[in-house]
């Protein structure tokens, strides 16, 4: 009767291993899924920002259509993005948009003055650290999951449960680039 006790034994303890392992996949899973949920949140926070500071803008440099343009176009990509690598690439576009945007500030001394432009400005200052924070977060999410993917004993069984690697938010390659602002036009 003992003999049967044995392998028993050793299914019930490889069960709960697996088990165990699994349900810490699946809570690493959804921390990475809830950290990119906070990066999307400070991302719709900075674009629904945007518009309020293009009007600031534009009663003061009406002529500087296409700086309008294209922000009001990279933040349409930015919303349309369906992975984390298109994301960061949108990402960068919008940052660089905004930054032409904001220099015009430097060619009108009286928007610079300006109560809402300068709240505005703030708003999207501590927007953008939120979204670092964000974006930083969710970096350690992914790096605990693709970590725990990787190590054994839960690599050999983390692929059978579809648990694959998970993408980091990176900078775009041209992330270093300083934008080339010129008001000479």
């Amino acid at each position: 009767m003992k003999k049967w006790l044995v392998p028993v034994g050793i299914i019930v303890v490889l069960v709960i291993i697996l088990s165990s392992g699994y349900n810490n996949l699946v809570k690493l899973s959804e921390g990475v899924n809830s950290s990119w949920s906070q990066v999307q949140n400070q991302l719709q926070r900075r674009a629904d920002l945007i518009p309020n500071l293009v009007q600031t803008v534009k009663g003061y440099a009406a002529h500087e259509q296409d700086i309008f343009t294209q922000v009001a176009e990279a933040r349409s990509k930015l919303a349309g993005a369906a992975t984390v690598g298109e994301a960061a690439q949108e990402d960068q576009a919008l940052n660089s948009a905004l930054g032409r945007l904001l220099a015009i500030a430097e060619n009108y001394p009286q928007l610079k003055a300006d109560a809402n432009f300068r709240a505005l400005q703030d708003d999207l200052a501590g927007t953008e650290n939120r979204i670092a924070t964000a974006r930083m977060d969710y970096n350690n999410a992914v790096q605990a999951y693709n970590t725990k993917i990787k190590v054994f004993p839960t690599s050999l069984y983390a692929g059978i449960f579809g648990f694959g690697p998970k993408d980091y938010f990176q900078a775009a390659e041209n992330a270093n680039t300083v934008p080339n602002v010129d008001f000479s036009k």
